[in-house]
């Protein structure tokens, strides 16, 4: 797979699940029956937002472009006891191993590493048709309940590579030489810094069935873990990684001590992610054609003393580079598979009962009332029907805000300001 010229791999989106439909208020009409009685049907659900794994997409572009995806509302209901319909789900596609996170929270709330879908926002449920509020005292309901809202969510999308290998280093250290020997990735390569801007994958075969992937990851400098440099953009898909081949220029033609260098880039690590500094690794000393004798064996001992495992090779030469790859694919049979993200985020738990309400006194003689789930009923009620009002006005006693006003000191003809309605008080 070769280098993707323009790569995205972080976006923030915004997502609206789709609208209940609204309930029906209708009432049967037949010939030769008489008070044929309310026949609103349900209003159908919203759709969900669902995200799922596009294997031939490999870098999140599209969401440069587009911010904010809206799923369709459900029907509404409709007479002769009509459900309406279901909408459509809407199908987010996304690269492998993207991680979905609430922007909020920063917590995660999917990581599509399977092909497993993951519903992220839920549709809205139907609202009632007039059919479910008919009681032997009220016969004629003129009125129905409105559509739930689909959840809204804010998400974060974090493209982190799958891959079993990460090349791990500072800018020209050669590992983009490396990765072009061992498999058929074909990186830019050229001999100054950040030559590599987006992190190139190559899969690298052992032999018939045995092979791995490996990351080139864009090289690392000191402060990369606070964002210097290419920095959080690419220590990110070190986190997939099983493995690390950390390489290390050991002739120090870049005027650096390789010992200072190794110790430089796991200390970015460690401030990056504590689990991903205890995270195996392999140690490559590239660069032994340049090397003296002498500068290569001091950088053995002072690895193998970290109880580590240093290959000495050339990836310009080919020195020792074709024994890297069954080295690393035994050492890969030792260790667990590709991490995943556990589910951090838990969605605001919304009792279905909840009546709670807030008062505020707006100015002498007005008042405003927020309780969104009596807009709902609001909205589904038809304020020049009796029966209609006076279940309106039921909702208002039973659940406390009518006493909640006397407490307060409303007086009569009062101004009440529920949602976009407006009324007068009158005791």
């Amino acid at each position: 797979m070769a280098a993707q010229t323009n790569f995205i791999d972080i976006a923030t989106i915004w997502l609206h699940a789709g609208k209940g439909g609204d309930g029906a208020v209708s009432f049967h009409r037949e010939k030769f029956v008489a008070a044929g009685g309310p026949d609103g049907g349900d209003g159908g659900r919203g759709g969900d937002i669902i995200f799922v794994v596009d294997d031939h997409l490999t870098t999140l572009m599209d969401f440069r472009y587009k911010r904010k995806y809206t799923a369709q509302e459900g029907g509404p209901g409709r007479g002769s006891n009509c459900h309406g319909a279901n909408a459509p789900d809407l199908i987010i596609k996304v690269p492998m191993g993207t991680v979905i996170k609430d922007t909020a929270s920063g917590l995660v709330i999917a990581d599509l590493s399977t092909h497993d879908p993951a519903v992220v926002a839920k549709g809205g449920r139907g609202g009632y048709g007039n059919a479910h509020f008919a009681t032997p005292t009220r016969q004629v309901p003129k009125f129905a309940k409105p559509g739930m809202p689909g959840e809204d969510i804010q998400v974060t999308l974090e493209l982190k590579l799958i891959a079993d290998v990460g090349l791990i280093g500072f800018p020209n250290v050669g590992k983009s030489t490396l990765i072009s020997t061992i498999s058929a990735a074909r990186p830019k390569i050229a001999n100054y810094h950040f030559t590599t801007l987006v992190p190139t994958l190559g899969v690298v075969s052992v032999g018939e069935g045995a092979s791995f992937v490996c990351a080139d990851i864009p090289g690392l400098i000191e402060g990369a873990s606070e964002g210097v440099g290419l920095g959080h953009d690419f220590l990110r898909h070190v986190e997939r990684c099983r493995l690390l081949l950390h390489v290390v220029d050991v002739s120090g033609s870049e005027c650096r001590d390789p010992m200072d260098d190794f110790e430089k880039i796991n200390q970015e690590l460690e401030r990056f992610s504590p689990a991903l500094a205890q995270r195996p690794q392999i140690v490559v000393g590239n660069k032994c054609d340049l090397a003296t004798e002498e500068q290569i064996e001091a950088f053995r001992q002072y690895v193998e003393a970290k109880g580590l495992t240093f290959v000495p090779i050339s990836a310009a030469t080919m020195q020792g580079v074709k024994a890297l790859p069954g080295l690393v694919y035994n050492r890969l049979k030792d260790i667990p598979p590709v991490p995943v993200f556990a589910a951090e985020y838990k969605k605001p738990e919304v009792k279905p009962d909840d009546r709670s309400f807030t008062i505020t006194r707006l100015e002498a003689h007005r008042w405003s009332i927020d309780a969104p789930w009596l807009e709902r009923i609001l909205a589904g009620s038809n304020v020049d029907d009796y029966e209609s009002l006076q279940f309106f006005q039921r909702q208002l006693g039973e659940s406390g805000i009518l006493d909640a006003l006397v407490d307060k000191g409303v007086e009569e003809n009062d101004t009440i300001l529920i949602g976009d309605y407006q009324f007068d008080y009158i005791f």
